[in-house]
């Protein structure tokens, strides 16, 4: 494969909080618009690592050189400014102008510390909340960095858990969800997972302002490492799985927080088998009711009801991983094997473009 890929708190009230947070009818939307544009990160054929930025037909806009592997990223709202993270380990993230791609500044992580890969802005892009760890501890945390004082870091908040990776905003503009992988790695020792029978994953949920968890939901097996999290326009969180367990079990690998606890999706036999107990991107439409998910290792793209669980979509895509929503519904998956492809309703992959590149595993 291309780039070597790859204490509950008080539930009642963490219950009633996530009930209010999905039900809510004044919450900001997502927009449906559909972007110009989409980046992601990249590695070459000569072995050098970028970022680049593609429009709608899959034409190159820029691209842009990276000292190490770039996993993904976050634009920062009311500025054309564009953050991606290292990852395995992370050592920096880069901000660049979203327009040309041009490098404004290099970040580096805090001694002892490494970034995992993703991050998000608070809604007014003052704000920048990064997935990190320390390793030699094995504590995750969420840094905290000032977008607006050359992004310095202002503050760290406790997970009190392993391995955190993916981290987004709720539409309520205050709670941070965030994917806790439970699984404890270390630099010395490359991607060698060190606690797999004593695993604790979760669904975490944190106030952005005061860094106190709100909520803290486990998946139904100690070894589904939640890695990664998306949250719909109506505020419907979801967890995407990459189970550690014997190959020949197929959990779910997928779920929604739903009435305080996390209800997991089952597909056919045939699906859950393709997607090789590995989900890479999970994306929820803003438009409507699907979401998509991508496995890498099954080679296999999904899209489902969130609602019902309905499985809508299959597709065979090698190496695929990045997911973004288009207009009208569909979706694009990139593969790492430099394909662009929409994924609709319809279930007929249609191939936008093939760069000689490989993405890596999101679209930002």
């Amino acid at each position: 494969m291309h780039l070597n890929r790859r204490n509950l708190l008080k539930a009642s009230i963490a219950g009633s909080m996530t009930a209010s947070l999905a039900g809510c009818s004044i919450l900001p939307r997502k927009t449906g618009h559909q972007p110009e544009r989409y980046s992601g990160a990249i590695g070459l054929p000569d072995g050098d690592f970028g970022i680049s930025a593609f429009n709608r037909k899959g034409e190159t806009l820029w691209q842009a050189p990276a000292e190490a592997r770039c996993h993904s990223g976050c634009n920062r709202p009311g500025q054309k400014e564009i953050l991606f993270f290292e990852r395995r380990p992370g050592w920096s993230f880069y901000v660049l102008d979203a327009s040309t791609g041009h490098r404004l500044r290099q970040v580096p992580a805090e001694s002892g510390e490494h970034f995992v890969g993703h991050g998000v802005f608070s809604p007014d892009g003052l704000w920048l909340y990064a997935t990190a760890n320390r390793y030699e501890e094995g504590e995750g945390i969420v840094a905290v960095y000032d977008a607006g004082q050359g992004y310095r870091r202002v503050n760290t908040f406790e997970l009190a858990g392993i391995g955190p990776h993916q981290i987004t905003l709720h539409p309520d503009g205050k709670t941070l969800v965030i994917g806790l992988g439970g699984i404890l790695t270390h630099p010395d020792y490359d991607r060698i997972k060190l606690n797999l029978n004593t695993m604790k994953p979760a669904l975490i949920l944190m106030d952005r302002y005061s860094g106190q968890i709100v909520g803290r939901f486990a998946p139904a097996h100690h070894q589904q490492s939640s890695r990664h999290v998306d949250v719909s326009s109506s505020g419907r969180i979801y967890l995407a799985y990459q189970y550690q367990g014997p190959m020949y079990e197929t959990p779910a690998l997928l779920a929604r927080l739903e009435n305080g606890s996390l209800r997991e999706y089952r597909f056919d036999e045939e699906t859950q088998s393709s997607l090789a107990n590995y989900i890479a991107s999970v994306i929820a439409h803003p438009e409507n009711d699907l979401v998509a998910a991508a496995s890498p290792v099954g080679g296999t793209a999904i899209i489902f009801n969130g609602a019902t669980g309905h499985l809508v979509a299959r597709a065979s895509i090698a190496d695929c991983a990045g997911v973004q929503a288009l207009a009208d519904g569909d979706f694009l998956i990139s593969s790492g094997r430099g394909k662009l492809v929409r994924l609709g309703r319809d279930n007929k992959p249609r191939e936008i473009a093939s760069l000689p590149l490989y993405w890596d595993h999101h679209l930002v």
